[in-house]
């Protein structure tokens, strides 16, 4: 070690940003570790790096007794007093026993212990990049394929997007560019793993903040938003400016801003409606596009009933269901979905009467 090493510590801390005496002291506790095992001591050793020079040496040391039991960590007395006279049982010693080939064992020690401490150094601040980066969009390039996961470079790191994140129906090539979400952040021992995802809700939502400026300037608020990946997704917005319509302005001039977002999902439905604190009214814009005559809300179950004219029950479902199971998901809400003619057939009132009654009733006018 000399200060050629200590100047390469330097310029370490300021490229890497780690701390040279957290480095040093690294350096040190391997060297004792690495001194024991090739000079076969116990754990009486200290290893001192100087922080200007470089120089190493290494140190035992060993408590003064008045027998000598064990000649590795004890001192006798009589001993002890030729090195310096103060010295009194009790007390420790230590001296220098740094070996004279300990320099190229130093070398090689230190060399893992910096290529080890830079790794993990880059994993920590890979880690702390993505994980406050976590929820937002990014734009990486596919960089390979495993079976059903891909996996795609996005700048330091490479990220994961598993079969179950992805779009039915998309097609992805390798190098080809593509906006993922940053779902998950996570520690592992082969470092940082950043999980993205093409079908979390999230996605849509960023895709919107990114291409509607009254969401930007926070004019507009997305307030809940549901998805079905490749296929619909529904969105509720709400305008803090009550001169600003909250829908118009995600659609665009003409369409032209929601048809970007559907561009960029490959053609997915986007739904956008009004948002209101109203369950009955949230609700009935929800099942868009079927027009909904009335709705009958459970407050305490968090259920609905929503009627809709017989002609329009297919399409307030939706194929297989979609169409009420994302305005359920988009409301909060249990919806059941009943026809006008079902629901009023189903609530009829039947008056039944007692026939004694009537006959009673007959007589009490005759008199």
């Amino acid at each position: 070690m000399n200060r050629e090493f200590i100047k390469a510590i330097e310029q370490l801390e300021k490229e890497k940003e780690i701390s040279k005496d957290v480095l040093i002291e690294a350096i040190e506790s391997a060297l004792v570790s690495a001194y024991k095992k090739n000079y076969g001591t116990s754990q009486n050793v200290r290893v001192n790096i100087d922080r200007e020079t470089g120089d190493i040496d290494v140190f035992m040391k060993k408590d003064v007794v008045e027998e000598v039991w064990e000649d590795l960590i004890e001192i006798s007395l009589e001993d002890a007093l030729e090195i310096d006279p103060r010295y009194k049982i009790g007390d420790a010693i230590e001296y220098q026993v740094t070996p004279k080939d300990f320099g190229r064992i130093a070398a090689q020690t230190a060399k893992q212990v910096v290529v080890q401490r830079i790794r993990e150094a880059e994993r920590g601040m890979i880690f702390d990049d993505y994980i406050n980066r976590q929820g937002e969009i990014i734009t990486g390039q596919i960089h390979r394929i495993s079976n059903d996961t891909i996996f795609v470079n996005i700048g330091k790191t490479e990220g994961i997007l598993a079969a179950t994140e992805q779009v039915p129906g998309e097609t992805y090539e390798i190098n080809g560019r593509i906006k993922v979400y940053i779902m998950d952040v996570k520690k592992t021992t082969k470092g940082p793993q950043v999980y993205l995802s093409r079908s979390h809700p999230g996605l849509v939502k960023r895709l919107f903040e990114l291409e509607v400026p009254e969401i930007q300037d926070e004019v507009v608020e997305i307030k809940s938003i549901s998805r079905e990946a490749g296929s619909r997704t529904k969105m509720a917005v709400y305008a803090l400016d009550e001169n600003v319509d909250p829908v118009g302005a995600c659609v665009g001039p003409r369409g032209s801003r929601v048809q970007v977002i559907v561009d960029e999902l490959f053609g997915e439905k986007i739904d956008i409606i009004n948002w209101s604190d109203d369950p009955e009214r949230l609700i009935s814009s929800a099942l868009s596009p079927a027009k909904v005559e009335k709705v009958i809300v459970d407050e305490e179950g968090k259920s609905a009933i929503a009627i809709v004219p017989d002609y329009q029950l297919s399409l307030a479902i939706g194929k297989e269901g979609q169409n009420v199971r994302l305005a359920a998901k988009l409301c909060g809400w249990k919806i059941d979905i009943k026809s006008h003619s079902q629901y009023f057939s189903d609530n009829v009132e039947i008056i039944e009467y007692d026939e004694s009654e009537i006959i009673q009733d007959d007589y009490e006018e005759e008199e």
